[in-house]
């Protein structure tokens, strides 16, 4: 960057960063005439062509090197600005940007830094209310919940206390609903500010204890998990407790739309130099023109579960987000409805 300060305080570079790239290149072009001129204007002894055409040679190449090192400063500002854009994209890091020149360059770094300074505020601020909202709604989903509890405490009568039930059930409902939104709200805040390293990763302790967490949802559907983990420790662009999450809810999506007595497949294994990991399930399926539907935002393919497990319609979108941002991919296949579906990662 000092390269670039100097020549904008030149008085006739300072506005137009255009005309600093050319001043850089006329005077490295120029630098071996100049070096020629004062080779054959000073020199004592007599001289040969060849020795002139050797002194030229060393001076083009000279000039070349200066020339291309000088302009590899001065695009710096530039790398700068796609540094600071990258830096926010996968960390969601704000760089303070220097602000004070007039070219070109001055106003994209201007811009970037704005861009990126309201994008954060507008982000915080829509983050703030929701879990402002996300409160108060635990609040009103928790009222009626107390209220229905308060009745059947006084042991009312069997069609009142029916009525309370189905109250409190509801309210449950909502409650828990309300708390899943907002974890997956703090999953994908957690998500933005990770930084991506390369990390040591023991993947069959991990599906083991992903597994035993997910034993008593398959215990209800009798459903049996086979794992076939051909790779048991990887490195990886993504933190361990992500890829954990990642990995429990395709496979709680796959119980959730498999039919009782049925299987589902996990894999694990490297395919031409790619870590793959698969869940296959015999479950209830989706068109194959879905395949990227169902990766959507609140995606209208949101249903219930075979067993009616209810869904957000946001899991698998935060899955994709989390995996695309630590350099892998999350694809989806289905060969149609209840003929299974198959999500595979891939790094």
């Amino acid at each position: 960057m000092e390269f670039y300060k100097k020549l904008s305080s030149i008085g006739f570079l300072k506005k137009s960063y255009a005309f600093k790239f050319l001043f850089v290149a006329f005077i490295g072009i120029h630098i071996p005439l100049i070096g020629i001129l004062f080779f054959v204007l000073y020199s004592k002894n007599n001289f040969s062509s060849a020795a002139l055409l050797l002194f030229s040679l060393v001076m083009t190449l000279l000039a070349t090197v200066v020339t291309l090192i000088l302009l590899k400063k001065l695009i710096q500002p530039l790398e700068l600005a796609s540094k600071a854009l990258n830096d926010y994209k996968l960390s969601r890091t704000v760089t303070k940007l220097p602000l004070d020149f007039s070219d070109e360059v001055g106003l994209l770094l201007s811009n970037i830094q704005d861009s990126i300074s309201e994008s954060e505020k507008f982000i915080t601020e829509k983050q703030n209310l929701i879990y402002l909202l996300s409160h108060d709604l635990r609040t009103f989903a928790g009222n009626p919940k107390s209220l229905a509890t308060m009745i059947l405490e006084t042991n009312p009568p069997e069609n009142v206390k029916e009525l309370a039930q189905m109250i409190y059930q509801s309210s449950d409902e909502q409650f828990q609903y309300i708390e899943k939104f907002v974890k997956m709200l703090k999953d994908q805040d957690e998500m933005l500010q990770t930084a991506v390293e390369v990390k040591e990763i023991n993947l069959k302790t991990m599906i083991d204890a992903i597994g035993t967490q997910l034993r008593q949802s398959m215990a209800v559907k009798k459903i049996e998990l086979i794992r076939n983990v051909g790779i048991e420790s990887v490195s990886l662009k993504i933190d361990a407790e992500l890829l954990t999450r990642v990995i429990f809810n395709l496979l709680h999506n796959a119980i959730k739309f498999s039919f009782s007595d049925s299987k589902i497949q996990l894999d694990v294994f490297n395919e031409n130099g790619k870590i793959v990991i698969k869940i296959i399930d015999q479950g209830v399926g989706f068109d194959s023109k879905d395949n990227e539907k169902v990766f959507a935002k609140f995606t209208n393919m949101s249903r219930l579960g075979t067993s009616d497990e209810s869904s957000t319609g946001i899991g698998l979108y935060l899955c994709r987000q989390i995996i695309e941002k630590n350099q892998g991919i999350l694809i989806a296949n289905s060969e149609g409805v209840n003929k299974g579906a198959t999500f595979s990662i891939i790094f």
